[in-house]
């Protein structure tokens, strides 16, 4: 799954990589090193400009909610069970079929944050202890230090209780597509620690490589089964993950020094 993440990287710097030919200076977020669901964050996405009158596609960098809210939705509350999407049934559950057709984006990201249960907590568990299993962050991000780009989908939600001219009245939301976590050998792989995205926890974000970010914002196809085909992870280790310091736990944190690979996990012999 992905339930937090880092994104650090400026408006500037992401309209450069992505080719971004439209953003708003007032929507300039700050870096973010603890991303956390309900928060603004960047996304890029195709689509033409409000009241240009012009229907062509333009490639823009926004910022939306995190926790998609359906344009059905009785109210916005149901966001946050929704930050993520499986790429397996993203095509045909109501939620989320008509962004998958029509709504894509890409969350850009640094890297993201994945929890494991220390081996000596997780045997107490396994033994009937109430005692909560401690638990060791680690951060996966891109082997190369390039930017990861997060497959998501869009969505506006009108808020019926305010009039249409209210800044409130439309919410727009996403959510990031997960997939399998793959199980060979991520990159910079060492005597300790887990081996694969896999030894870490079954999903992982599906990730694209930059030879498909042009096809997914393209809104023109709107065909399920094309579009499912662009869902293919990054290579075998394109990856890399270190453990973090357990402050990235609490999301009132939040600075570069959460990033900080250290020397060995703080929570014990996890593998």
């Amino acid at each position: 799954m992905c339930g937090r993440y880092a994104a650090s990287r400026s408006a500037g710097e992401l309209a450069g990589l992505f080719g971004v030919e439209k953003r708003d200076p007032a929507e300039e977020l700050a870096p973010d090193w603890n991303v956390a669901p309900t928060k603004q964050v960047y996304a890029v996405l195709d689509r033409p400009l409000k009241d240009s009158g012009d229907p062509s596609p333009v490639r823009q960098l926004r910022t939306l909610r995190w926790g998609l809210v359906p344009s059905w939705a009785k109210s916005p509350d149901v966001g946050v069970k929704m930050i993520n999407a499986r790429a397996e049934t993203v095509h045909e559950k109501p939620s989320y079929r008509r962004p998958f057709a029509a709504r894509r984006c890409l969350l850009p990201a640094d890297g993201y944050y994945e929890w494991v249960t220390g081996t000596a907590e997780r045997q107490e568990e396994e033994k009937g202890r109430r005692k909560r299993p401690r638990k060791q962050p680690y951060f996966v991000t891109p082997a190369d230090g390039s930017v990861m780009a997060m497959a998501g989908l869009y969505e506006f939600w009108r808020d019926r209780t305010l009039p249409e001219d209210h800044p409130q009245a439309w919410w727009s939301t996403c959510t990031v597509i997960t997939t399998e976590a793959q199980s060979e050998p991520f990159a910079g792989v060492g005597e300790d620690g887990p081996r694969s995205l896999a030894d870490i926890h079954p999903r992982m974000p599906l990730v694209l490589t930059p030879d498909r970010w042009d096809a997914w914002l393209d809104p023109a196809r709107t065909d399920a089964e094309d579009v499912r085909g662009l869902l293919v992870p990054p290579p075998a280790g394109a990856m890399r993950a270190y453990p973090v310091r357990g402050e990235v736990s609490n999301v009132r944190n939040n600075g570069p020094e959460l990033l900080e690979e250290l020397d060995a996990p703080e929570a014990g012999t996890l593998f």
